[in-house]
């Protein structure tokens, strides 16, 4: 992932958190505004479908209208209905090829850089 975000040239600034916590603790921060979150379902000490409810239930994170896609390896039927039940924007199985993984990031990133959000307007 992170040499396809090098290689796409995006200007958005792009971290990777090690666990859902660690995630959380960034977005928080009252001097973060990320564009967009590309989580997994699968991470230690907070779920990608945890820290969506998370972001969800907090106003101060509602707020921000950070769109959430869900980006992982597998997918259930089930994980599918609880991130869309919690507004997911999306929900993506991650490919195996560095061309098709490519060509989804881009899509995913042309459409919410063309999409208006709340978050774009000045406060």
């Amino acid at each position: 992932m992170e040499e396809i975000f090098k290689k796409l040239d995006y200007p958005n600034e792009v971290s990777f958190f090690q666990d859902g916590e660690k995630a959380l603790a960034y977005m928080t921060r009252e001097d973060v505004l990320p564009f967009l979150i590309l989580s997994d379902i699968n991470m230690p000490k907070i779920s990608g479908l945890e820290l969506k409810r998370k972001i969800h239930t907090d106003e101060q994170l509602q707020k921000k209208c950070i769109p959430y896609l869900f980006f992982t390896t597998t997918a259930s039927k089930n994980a599918v209905i609880d991130a869309y039940s919690m507004s997911a924007q999306g929900f993506f199985i991650k490919q195996t090829s560095a061309r098709e993984l490519e060509l989804t990031i881009s899509t995913i990133m042309e459409y919410w850089r063309r999409c208006y959000s709340p978050n774009q307007y000045e406060t």
